[in-house]
C-alpha cells in the first residue's frame, strides 16, 4: 500500500548536524517554536541521525546492506547489490539487520505469524524514552496505528471496514469510471507538444480514483497530490535533517488537511467510503480519531502513491522494448499479463520490513525474538529459480503474476485489485489514443528509498 533525480537530499552525504540548540536567534525569545526545534533536532538525532552514521560506516566496510540503502535510486546498482544479497543464500546475516531477496524466503516471512510488520519498537531504554518523549506530533504511516504497523486484532478490524471497496466485484465497478477518468485526461493533452506524463496522466488517474472513492472535492485534488508527495519519505530509514523537517512538515500539514475533510464529511456525509467510516466508527466505536485517520491517510495516499509509480515505470519499460509494445497492440488480452510483469520487473515498492516476534527460524537458519528483517521483494521478482530469464521483459509470462510487489500474507495490498485494474485501463488507454508515443530525455527518479517511480517522465506523443 509499504522511491528521482540522482539522490534524495542528504541521502549520500556525510548526515547534517541537528540544529544547534543554544542558536543566537532561538535565544532571542521564539518560545515554543524553539522548543519544538529543539525536540525535533534531538529526535531526529536518534531516530535518524544516529543509524545515519551507522549506516555509512557499514557502506565503508562493505556491508551489502549498507551500500544497498546508500545506492543511487536512479541507476541500476540497486539490482546489482540484489542479485548479490540473493548469491550469499536465503537469508543475510549484515551488521544491520537479517536480510533476504530469496523468493521462498520472503514468502515465509511475510506469511508467518512469527514476524509483524514495522520497525522495531521502542524499549524502555534511555534512548526509547527519548524517542517518546521527542516524537513530532504526527501520525507517521509506519507507525501505530497505521495498517501497515498493526497487527490483529487492531489490523484486522482495521482491514474490515475497508475492504470491502476493494474486492475484486467492487473494482469492476469502478472499471468504467476509470476508463471515462483516462479518456479526459488524455483529450486534455497537446498532442503537438512534450508532456510530462506524471504530471499530467500517470499521477492524475489514480488520484482522481482514489479521491472520488473518498469524497474528496475536485478542487482539492492537486493540494492532496502535493501533501501526499512531501510525505511519501517518511517510509524511508534515516531521513537527512533537511528531508526529515520536510517530511515532518508534509505530514503535519496532511494530517491539518484531512481533520477539516473527515470534519466536512461528518456535517455533510456521502456514499464514499471515508464517509462510511465515520459513520461505523460512530455506530459502534469501531474507530477513534487518531484510528480514522491512519486509516483514511494511508487508503488515501497508497491509493495514489502505489499506481503513479505503477504506470511510470510500466511506460518506461515499454519505451524501452519495442517488440513487447507490438506484441501487445497486436493481442489486446496481454495487456492484464503485462501489468503484472511491470509489477515484478520494476515494482513500485522495493522492500518492506518485518520483526521476529518469538525465536524462530526461515531457511532452516534460527533467528532470535526482536531479529529485524528486511524482505527484498524487487529481488524476489527476480529469484532465477522461480522467474526464468528473470531480467528480461516479457508481457506473455505465464507466471507474472506471482511476484511479491503487493507484500504477502495478512498485510498483502488490500488495494491490489484497484491498481491492477488502473493501471491495465490506463496503460491500454494511452497506448491506443497514442502508439507512436516515445519518451524524450530527462526522466528523473523520485528521491525515495522504499518507493520506486519517476518524478518526471517527459514524452513526445506523436
Amino acid at each position: 500500500m509499504a522511491t528521482d533525480s540522482t539522490t534524495a537530499p542528504d541521502s549520500t552525504t556525510t548526515p547534517a548536524p541537528a540544529p544547534a540548540l543554544d542558536a543566537p536567534a532561538d535565544r532571542a525569545g521564539h518560545g515554543a517554536g524553539w522548543r519544538e526545534g529543539a525536540r525535533s533536532g534531538v529526535y531526529w538525532a536518534v531516530a535518524h541521525g544516529l543509524p545515519r552514521l551507522v549506516i555509512h560506516g557499514a557502506a565503508r566496510r562493505g556491508d551489502l546492506q549498507g551500500r544497498l540503502m546508500l545506492a543511487p535510486a536512479s541507476g541500476d546498482q540497486v539490482w546489482e547489490l540484489l542479485a548479490e544479497a540473493r548469491d550469499h543464500g536465503p537469508l543475510l546475516r549484515s551488521r544491520l539487520s537479517y536480510l533476504t531477496a530469496d523468493y521462498a524466503a520472503v514468502k515465509e516471512i511475510l506469511s508467518s505469524p512469527d514476524f509483524r510488520a514495522g520497525r522495531p519498537t521502542r524499549d524502555g531504554s534511555v534512548l526509547g524514552r527519548l524517542l517518546d518523549r521527542t516524537a513530532p506530533p504526527v501520525q507517521n504511516p509506519v507507525e501505530p496505528p497505521s495498517l501497515l504497523a498493526t497487527e490483529p486484532p487492531d489490523h484486522t478490524r482495521y482491514r474490515r471496514l475497508v475492504t470491502r471497496v476493494f474486492t475484486v466485484r467492487a473494482v469492476e465497478r469502478l472499471r468504467v469510471r476509470t476508463e471515462a477518468i483516462a479518456a479526459e485526461l488524455l483529450d486534455g493533452l497537446d498532442p503537438s507538444a512534450p508532456v510530462d506524463l506524471i504530471d499530467s496522466y500517470c499521477a492524475q488517474l489514480p488520484l482522481t480514483v482514489i479521491t472520488e472513492i473518498l469524497g474528496v472535492p475536485p478542487a482539492q485534488r492537486n493540494q492532496v497530490l502535493e501533501l501526499g508527495t512531501r510525505a511519501a519519505p517518511s517510509l524511508d530509514f534515516a531521513l537527512g535533517w533537511r528531508q526529515f523537517r520536510a517530511v515532518t512538515s508534509g505530514l503535519r500539514d496532511f494530517g491539518r488537511w484531512l481533520d477539516d475533510h473527515i470534519e466536512q464529511l461528518r456535517r455533510h456525509p456521502g456514499e464514499d467510503l471515508l464517509s462510511q467510516l465515520i459513520e461505523a466508527r460512530d455506530e459502534n466505536g469501531a474507530l477513534d480519531d487518531r484510528e480514522l485517520k491512519a486509516t483514511a491517510g494511508l487508503v488515501l495516499a497508497a491509493g495514489f502513491e502505489t499506481t503513479v509509480n505503477l504506470l511510470g515505470n510500466a511506460i518506461a519499460l515499454l519505451d524501452r522494448h519495442p517488440d513487447q509494445r507490438a506484441r501487445l497492440r497486436a493481442d489486446g488480452a496481454l495487456w492484464p499479463n503485462a501489468v503484472d510483469e511491470a509489477l515484478r520487473l520494476d515494482p513500485p515498492v522495493l522492500m518492506t520490513g518485518r520483526v521476529s516476534t518469538r525465536p524462530t527460524s526461515v531457511a532452516g537458519l534460527d533467528l532470535p525474538e526482536g531479529a529485524p528483517v528486511v524482505t527484498l521483494l524487487a529481488g524476489a521478482n527476480r529469484d532465477p529459480r522461480v522467474f526464468a530469464d528473470p531480467d528480461r521483459f516479457d508481457v506473455a509470462r505465464e507466471n507474472a503474476r506471482d511476484h511479491v510487489s503487493f507484500s504477502g500474507g495478512r498485510h498483502y495490498c488490500l488495494g491490489a485489485s484497484l491498481a491492477r485494474m488502473e493501471g491495465e485501463v490506463g496503460l491500454r488507454a494511452l497506448a491506443e489514443r497514442f502508439p507512436d508515443l516515445h519518451l524524450l530525455p530527462g526522466a528523473g527518479r523520485r528521491p525515495t528509498r522504499v518507493l520506486r517511480g519517476y518524478e518526471t517522465l517527459p514524452a513526445r506523443l506523436r
